[in-house]
């Protein structure tokens, strides 16, 4: 019988096209990946891999017991879910950073209701600060946002770097004082760049105020602000300031889900599983 671990780590080498990067997507050592691959060479009697210093190629028995292999686990996942799942009847109420919002997350949502004949999700779009506060005020069940420096609680997804963006023009000397475009109060971003700002001794001015990430890359894209924000959501057209224009360094920003104890803690469970398997997708 095979083991669906091996079997898991050996189709996550193929489809990561390397020892390492398999290890990064599965959160193991390489050294563990490695040995899942021999065992699972080792109970069949064959190599699944020629290896080279430089990379590795499926054997014939290989290709022929990847497409196996694939099957064997999507069919463990779906018996799994369809055995496990908890009937539900009622509202999922998400709260989603404005940064993190994407059209491939909501219908991945949709995806998820369908598996619970009954439920309902509703997503409510802002900053993380206010989304907090509604989940502790019981107005949401879950929030997926990102903060800077933070004690607080919550589980986290991925980090990435806090920017300054800017025009990709020509860079000229910066205006002074600095004109910033930034989310209201309270945004991490804004926290955390206007104190960098402030113990570098750069004056500062808000020359925008922004509700969404569209309004604060424009701002910069026109070179009429500049503004904070996580290194994946610059675009063609934006560049990165940095210690080289006299500007500080920022934080990573940490995005997190943040999960309320009053909610119904086997959905929640459920959804939260599917979240952390949607980001290990999600490429920063």
């Amino acid at each position: 019988m095979f083991d669906a671990l091996l079997l898991k780590t050996f189709v996550t080498v193929v489809d990561e096209e390397g020892f390492s990067r398999a290890a990064q997507k599965l959160h193991l050592t390489q050294s563990a990946v490695s040995g899942h691959v021999r065992r699972l060479e080792e109970q069949i009697g064959k190599p699944l891999l020629t290896r080279t210093t430089r990379s590795q190629q499926l054997t014939p028995d290989g290709e022929r017991l990847l497409s196996y292999a694939r099957t064997i686990l999507v069919l463990n996942r779906d018996a799994w879910a369809e055995l496990t799942r908890t009937p539900f009847h009622g509202r999922l109420r998400i709260g989603v950073s404005e940064d993190f919002v994407e059209s491939r997350l909501l219908r991945a949502f949709q995806d998820f209701a369908a598996q619970y004949p009954g439920m309902e999700i509703d997503v409510q779009v802002s900053i993380p600060g206010t989304l907090l506060a509604l989940m502790k005020q019981g107005h949401l069940e879950l929030v997926i946002g990102s903060l800077c420096e933070t004690s607080e609680a919550g589980l986290l997804l991925w980090q990435e770097p806090l920017v300054w963006a800017w025009s990709a023009q020509p860079v000229t000397p910066l205006p002074t004082p600095l004109p910033l475009a930034l989310f209201p109060e309270p945004c991490p971003y804004r926290e955390v760049a206007l104190k960098r700002l402030a113990e570098a001794g750069i004056a500062q001015r808000t020359a925008m105020l922004c509700s969404s990430t569209a309004g604060l890359r424009s701002a910069a894209l026109a070179g009429f602000a500049v503004a904070p924000m996580p290194l994946s959501q610059l675009r063609q057209g934006l560049a990165v300031l940095g210690v080289e224009q006299g500007l500080p360094e920022l934080p990573d920003a940490q995005c997190r889900l943040f999960t309320s104890p009053e909610a119904d803690q086997a959905i929640v469970a459920a959804v939260t599983q599917f979240i952390v398997e949607y980001c290990s997708t999600r490429r920063v």
